[in-house]
């Protein structure tokens, strides 16, 4: 409301830090995120950015779609290198050749170089304490290099090193819990956001790099071509995840879970698995057992933020 008692729509800022024009799939829920988290962020800002998708479409020389600096690392070491890039920028400024302004150091991969290949570096980053913001972009398996399965990948979900048959029913083991385990690091700010929702988004990056120390936040982000699911519908996609209860929006706040968005009644899951055509394979049985775990994770999630 302004001061007259009108209500002012809340706006999401019009300039671009992740400019149009790179070479992403139509459709991709992930270069979404990315232009959300930037737009966030602003101009005082740092990216280093683990190989993966978003390097790839957004870097190809001599064209660059980032409006900020800019940094490429290994799969496995964004948090790494954003550390020693948020340790000499304090150097500098306590020996005077660096501007004394807030920088915003964002270190960003995909759930490969997130939950698997670079979580090494991202416990060292956390537990050293060093003052950054990390984005996992979580499309659930290593789409770059051609949908292969990452501990991120869905219980019963289809990749290529995860393939269906008389005697497997796709993923075996269930998806990594890393913003758990995030938490158990004692760092002040974990969350989860979907582009779906681009204002709780915004606000949780904001929040995040905002927060002294280390933080970390973890985007859902639709892959049409991993999922073989239409490019149309990743924003459906990205919303039926969290009304089903399987990607559900929460921050933890130094310990403290609370929740970002509740339902009366959760949907089921099939409203999100029927578009995906890597869940096409499972049966009623398997999609009954998946269901019962989701109301079961989601349960124990409440439970951490109503009974603290």
């Amino acid at each position: 409301m302004d001061k007259y008692g009108l209500y002012v729509p809340k706006l999401a800022p019009r300039k671009e830090y992740f400019a149009p024009g790179h070479r992403a799939c139509v459709g991709c829920g992930e270069m979404l995120a990315v232009r959300q988290v930037c737009k966030a962020l602003g101009r005082e800002t740092i990216v280093i950015n683990s190989t993966g998708c978003i390097e790839i479409v957004s870097s190809l020389f001599p064209q660059t779609t980032w409006e900020v600096p800019w940094m490429h690392t290994l799969f496995e070491n964004a948090a790494a290198v954003a550390s020693g890039v948020e340790s000499a920028i304090k150097v500098m400024q306590r020996k005077g050749k660096y501007r004394d302004k807030k920088v915003n150091i964002l270190a960003m991969g995909g759930d490969g170089a997130t939950a698997d290949i670079g979580l090494q570096a991202l416990s060292g980053a956390f537990e050293r304490g060093h003052d950054l913001l990390y984005v996992c972009f979580d499309n659930e398996a290593y789409m770059n290099t051609g949908i292969q399965r990452s501990s991120s990948t869905p219980y019963g979900a289809v990749t290529t090193t995860s393939p269906t048959g008389k005697k497997s029913i796709g993923q075996q083991t269930q998806k990594k819990n890393l913003p758990a385990i995030a938490v158990a690091h004692n760092i002040d700010y974990v969350a989860t956001a979907s582009p779906a929702y681009p204002f709780d988004l915004m606000d949780k990056v904001k929040k995040g790099v905002n927060t002294k120390g280390p933080a970390y936040i973890q985007v859902f982000s639709p892959c049409p071509t991993g999922w073989r699911s239409p490019g149309e519908l990743s924003v459906a996609l990205a919303r039926l995840v969290v009304e089903t209860g399987v990607f559900p929006l929460f921050e933890v706040v130094k310990g403290k879970y609370k929740m970002s968005m509740e339902f009366e009644k959760l949907r089921s899951i099939k409203d999100y698995m029927k578009p995906q055509g890597r869940f096409r394979h499972l049966t009623e049985d398997d999609i009954d057992t998946i269901q019962a775990r989701v109301i079961e994770e989601y349960n124990k999630l409440k439970e951490k933020a109503y009974g603290q």
